[in-house]
């Protein structure tokens, strides 16, 4: 089961692409994605999620107050490095598209209005290129795990990691205890 997080302002557009996915199978190379959605009309709420639910694709909106979807998917990449991360917007906007290449890593742009069949195989693919980019990371790293280049401790990190994004980080208090709820020093 793949894990997805839409991110979008227009409430509509969540709907909209919630019921596609659910009536639309998603495959590639002749493998089935089974799909679980989650949306989000916040990017900010989305990037709580994101720092507590592992997921295998994003998918964001370009333009949204706030923050736009090159700032969320930046901050969304440091928490999770190996979700693939696709962009929506009906704006062409050669600089953010290139800002969003460039800073966010997305793998494709889909232009609103979208095609419900390439959509859906857009996400199908990047589905499918980022479980061969996973895997071929994890082969690499039992690989440096078995040469001595990489410590069991680095490589079960990498690993947790992958499953729970966030388990391996730790917020550290001035007195160097370990703080469980980094806001309380906001409400000290």
């Amino acid at each position: 089961m793949s894990r997805i997080l839409i991110v979008d302002d227009e409430e509509n557009i969540l709907k909209s692409l919630r019921r596609l996915l659910a009536m639309t199978p998603c495959s590639a190379g002749g493998k089935a994605f089974p799909l679980t959605v989650d949306t989000c009309n916040d990017p900010l709420q989305a990037l709580e999620k994101a720092f507590e639910t592992p997921y295998d694709l994003v998918l964001s909106d370009y333009r949204m107050p706030g923050m736009d979807g090159v700032a969320f998917l930046k901050e969304f990449r440091e928490l999770q490095p190996n979700a693939a991360r696709l962009i929506l917007s009906g704006y062409a906007d050669l600089n953010g598209l290139i800002a969003a290449i460039n800073e966010a890593g997305i793998v494709r742009f889909i232009a609103k209005p979208w095609n419900d069949y390439e959509l859906v195989a857009t996400i199908a693919q990047a589905l499918a290129y980022q479980e061969l980019q996973n895997e071929t990371q994890r082969m690499a790293d039992e690989a440096r795990l078995q040469l001595g280049q990489l410590s069991a401790e680095d490589f079960e990190r990498k690993r947790l990691e992958a499953l729970e994004p966030g388990i391996t980080r730790v917020n550290w208090g001035p007195d160097g205890s370990v703080m469980l709820d980094p806001d309380a020093l906001k409400r000290d």
